[in-house]
C-alpha cells in the first residue's frame, strides 16, 4: 500500500522530469523487484566531483561501484572484504597496504587493480591540477602510492607527521572508478605512467575524462564499456519514465544479490509512477520529512509490512552557506541575516527534535554535540530585527542600508521553500530582501553568481555525512573544494588537520571550540538544525535505514521482497 504522503513526495521529486514524459505502466507484472525512490540527483557515474558529491549520487551507486569500505547504517565505516583488504604496516609514516581480492573485476572483464586506486588518490589529492574533486580530505596527506600498472596490491604511504585518523574511510564506495575506461578516453595505455612522468598533456586528458567522461542523464545510452560495474548490480538503463534500472551483475564474484532488479528513482524521473502498483518500495528522502508538520496532510495509516524511520539524532546539519564573493561576502550582510532570521522557529518547525543546532563541526549524533551545542546557544538564537536593521545601516545610507540575498536550493522542495519564505518574511522589515533562487538545474559552481547563499545539508542536497563527521568538516578548511564559501582561517585549518589525526573526545573538544568560535565570528555559514530525513518501506525485507551518505541503499543487494 502506498500512502498519500509517499505519493506527494514522489510528485515533488518527479517535478524535475522532462515535460511530457510518459508514465510507466502500473501493472505489478511490469514492476522491478524493488522500487527505490531517493531525493538525490544522478547526473554522473562519478560521485567524487564537486557536483557529484553535492547531488548525493552515491545513494544510488554504492552497490554498483563499491570500494574498500562502505558507510553503514549508523554512519560507521564498514570494511568491504569483497573488494579486498586493507592492512596497516609499520613505518615512520602511516603506511597502508591495499590488496584487491583475486576475483575483483569489472563487469566488462577488466580486473580491479592498482590503477583504479592510483587514479582515485591522484584525482582527490589536490596536488595534480585539473581534477574537479569534491574534497582533498585524507588524500591530500598521501605522499605516494607504490605499485606498477596492473598490480593487485598497492602501498599507500602518507607524509610524515600527517597521519589521517579516518583512513578507513578512504577509497570507499564510489571512489574507485574504472581507470581503464579513463585511460581509453584520454588516449593513453594506462593512467599511472603518464601521471608519474608528469606528462601535462596526458594528465589534462585524464583529468577531463575523470571529470566529465562519466556524465549520466535520463536517456543516456548505457554502454557497459563506458559504465562497467564492480559491484553486485550494474546499470541496465536510465530513462525518465523507467528510472535508473539496476540489474544483477553476472560477473559479480560475491554473494548474489537477493533481488535480481532494483529500479532507483532519482530526481528528474517519474518516481510517482513507481509508487502506483509497486509491490515493494523503499523511499529515502529529505522532502518526505516535511510530512504532516507543514502540509497538514493526515498521518499515514499503518499497513502490514510497512515500516517508517526518522532520525532522532542525525549525522547531518542543515546550513546556509554564503558565497565568498558578491553580497554573500559582505560580513555586515551575513551578520544582518543571522540576526533577522528566526533560527529557533525554523528548528522547531523543521529540525530534528525541534532543537536549534549551533555547530558545523559536530552533529547531533556526535557524543560531544549536545553539550557543545549548548555552549554556542547564545549566538543569534532568535530573530532580532532592530539589531539587523542597525547592522545593515552600518553599510551606509540609502540603498547601502538595504541588501538582497538570493538563496538557492535544489528544486522542487516544499520544505526548503517554506524555510526560505520564513526567513524572507522575518527579514523584510530589516531592509534585507531574501529571494528564493531555487532551480532543478542548480549547480554548486554557480554560488556567487546565480546565488548568494545555498541551503544544504552538510554541503549536499541529499543524504550526507558519516559518524566521524569526515570529510564534511573540511568545508571550513582553507583551500579544500568542500569549502564553498572560501573561508580562510589558519587556526581553523590547523585545528581541522589536528582533528583528522585524532579520535579522542578529550583532544577533539578544544579543537571543535576553536573551529566554532572562529566560524561564528566570521559567519561563512549559518547552521540551522539537525537535518531530518525519513525512510519508508513496504514489503521489503532485510532493509536497514542508513543515516550516512550512502543512504538506505548501503545494503541494497540484501533487499528481498515479501
Amino acid at each position: 500500500m502506498i500512502t498519500p504522503r509517499l505519493r506527494r513526495v514522489a510528485a515533488m521529486l518527479a517535478a524535475g522530469a522532462a515535460a511530457g514524459a510518459l508514465l510507466v505502466a502500473c501493472g505489478s507484472d511490469d514492476r522491478a523487484d524493488v522500487d527505490y525512490l531517493i531525493d538525490a540527483r544522478v547526473a554522473s557515474y562519478n560521485v567524487n566531483t564537486v557536483d557529484g558529491h553535492a547531488d548525493g549520487a552515491v545513494m544510488a551507486l554504492a552497490r554498483v561501484l563499491p570500494g574498500f569500505s562502505i558507510v553503514g547504517p549508523e554512519g560507521q565505516i564498514i570494511a568491504d572484504r569483497d573488494i579486498g583488504r586493507v592492512t596497516q604496516e609499520r613505518g615512520t609514516a602511516l603506511t597502508l597496504r591495499y590488496e584487491f581480492a583475486k576475483d575483483a573485476a569489472y563487469s566488462d572483464g577488466t580486473a580491479m587493480t592498482c590503477d583504479d586506486l592510483f587514479l582515485a588518490a591522484t584525482a582527490m589529492s589536490g596536488a595534480t591540477k585539473g581534477f574537479d574533486a569534491s574534497t582533498n580530505a585524507g588524500y591530500g596527506d598521501i605522499d605516494r602510492v607504490d605499485c606498477a600498472p596492473g598490480d593487485k596490491v598497492a602501498t599507500v604511504v602518507f607524509k610524515r607527521g600527517r597521519d589521517y585518523g579516518q583512513w578507513r574511510e578512504l577509497f570507499g564506495a564510489g571512489t574507485l572508478l574504472p581507470a581503464h575506461v579513463v585511460a581509453k578516453a584520454a588516449g593513453v595505455p594506462n593512467v599511472v605512467d603518464p601521471i608519474r612522468a608528469g606528462d601535462t598533456k596526458a594528465v589534462a586528458a585524464i583529468a577531463k575524462a575523470w571529470n566529465t567522461g562519466f556524465d549520466l542523464k535520463p536517456g543516456t545510452a548505457i554502454d557497459e564499456k563506458k559504465f562497467p560495474s564492480a559491484g553486485p548490480y550494474r546499470i541496465a538503463s536510465y530513462t525518465v519514465d523507467g528510472g535508473l534500472e539496476l540489474v544483477a551483475n553476472d560477473k559479480w564474484w560475491g554473494a548474489a544479490p537477493a533481488s535480481g532488479e532494483v529500479t532507483v528513482w532519482p530526481r528528474g524521473t517519474n518516481g510517482e509512477a513507481a509508487l502506483d502498483g509497486s509491490r515493494a518500495t523503499v523511499v529515502d528522502s529529505g522532502d518526505l520529512a516535511l510530512g504532516d508538520r507543514v502540509s497538514g496532510v493526515e498521518s499515514a495509516t499503518p499497513v502490514a509490512n510497512r515500516t517508517s524511520e526518522r532520525d532522532e539524532a542525525p549525522l547531518a546539519v542543515t546550513q546556509l552557506v554564503f558565497a565568498g564573493k558578491g553580497v554573500g561576502a559582505d560580513p555586515l550582510v551575513r551578520r544582518a541575516l543571522a540576526l533577522c532570521m528566526p533560527r529557533d522557529a525554523l528548528a522547531r518547525r523543521f529540525g530534528a527534535n525541534g532543537i536549534t543546532w549551533n555547530l558545523r563541526a559536530a552533529s547531533p549524533a556526535d557524543p560531544l554535540g549536545p553539550s557543545l551545542n549548548a555552549q554556542y546557544s547564545r549566538r543569534y538564537p532568535r530573530a532580532d530585527v532592530p539589531r539587523a536593521t542597525s547592522t545593515l545601516k552600518r553599510r551606509g545610507t540609502g540603498d547601502r542600508a538595504h541588501a538582497t540575498v538570493r538563496i538557492g536550493y535544489l528544486a522542487p522542495s516544499k520544505e526548503n521553500a517554506e524555510i526560505v519564505k520564513t526567513i524572507a518574511d522575518s527579514c523584510a522589515t530589516a531592509g534585507l530582501t531574501v529571494e528564493d533562487a531555487s532551480s532543478p538545474e542548480l549547480r554548486i559552481g554557480e554560488l556567487g553568481r546565480a546565488y548568494d547563499a545555498l541551503l544544504t545539508s552538510d554541503g549536499t542536497f541529499a543524504a550526507s555525512s558519516t559518524a566521524s563527521g569526515f570529510p564534511e568538516i573540511f568545508s571550513l578548511a582553507s583551500g579544500d573544494p568542500q569549502n564553498l564559501s572560501g573561508f580562510r582561517n589558519k587556526q581553523v585549518t590547523d585545528a581541522i588537520g589536528d582533528l583528522a589525526g585524532t579520535v579522542s573526545d578529550s583532544a577533539r573538544l578544544p579543537l571543535l571550540r576553536t573551529i566554532e568560535t572562529a566560524a561564528w565570528d566570521d559567519l561563512p555559514t549559518i547552521p540551522l538544525f539537525g537535518t531530518v530525513r525519513a525512510r519508508e518501506s513496504s514489503n521489503v525485507s532485510n532493509l536497514v535505514p542508513g543515516l550516512g551518505s550512502s543512504g538506505t541503499g548501503w545494503n541494497m543487494d540484501r533487499w528481498g521482497t515479501s
